[in-house]
């Protein structure tokens, strides 16, 4: 039996550097994702998160691969106090995130003619695992305004609630 993971798999109208750009660069970033990422996407460097007036600096929190055009990896980011307050989450819902072990997210970046396949994996958890679950909601939503913004130049508005 495989470790549990989230495997998510898109085709965009755009190019590998294009959507390279989309993922590394925090004015694209802060459109589809609302976050940013403080690093030089390179192998073993370290990655400040920033989101909704939250930030993340921790030393495990790094770039695992680099491969420009084709594939991007690093850790997932911390979750702390800070990260429940600034999202309006539970505690105590988050401090058990925080116990689990650090995952992962590669992006794999493949052409496809006049489109890119980008299949995001975000791996590294344990059976009943509470992230995977949280990521598994999230990630469709980062994709769909990821592929929004690169196919029309306008990024998604606000879900309602």
């Amino acid at each position: 039996m495989s470790a549990p993971e989230f495997v998510y798999t898109t085709y965009i109208r755009t190019t590998p550097q294009q959507l390279w750009e989309a993922l590394t660069e925090p004015a694209f970033t802060k459109r589809y994702w609302g976050a940013t990422f403080d690093t030089d996407w390179r192998p073993g460097s370290r990655m400040v998160w920033h989101q909704q007036g939250w930030s993340s600096d921790d030393p495990e929190q790094v770039v695992l691969e680099a491969e420009p055009y084709t594939r991007l990896s690093y850790t997932w980011h911390t979750f702390d106090s800070r990260f429940a307050e600034a999202f309006e989450m539970e505690p105590g819902d988050v401090a058990a995130w925080g116990r689990e072990a650090r995952s992962k997210v590669t992006f794999e970046l493949e052409s496809k003619g006049e489109v890119v396949k980008l299949t995001v994996v975000h791996n590294g958890f344990e059976p009943g695992s509470a992230v995977l679950a949280g990521i598994s909601e999230g990630w469709p939503a980062i994709v769909a305004g990821l592929k929004t913004l690169l196919e029309t130049g306008a990024a998604l508005p606000e879900p309602s609630a």
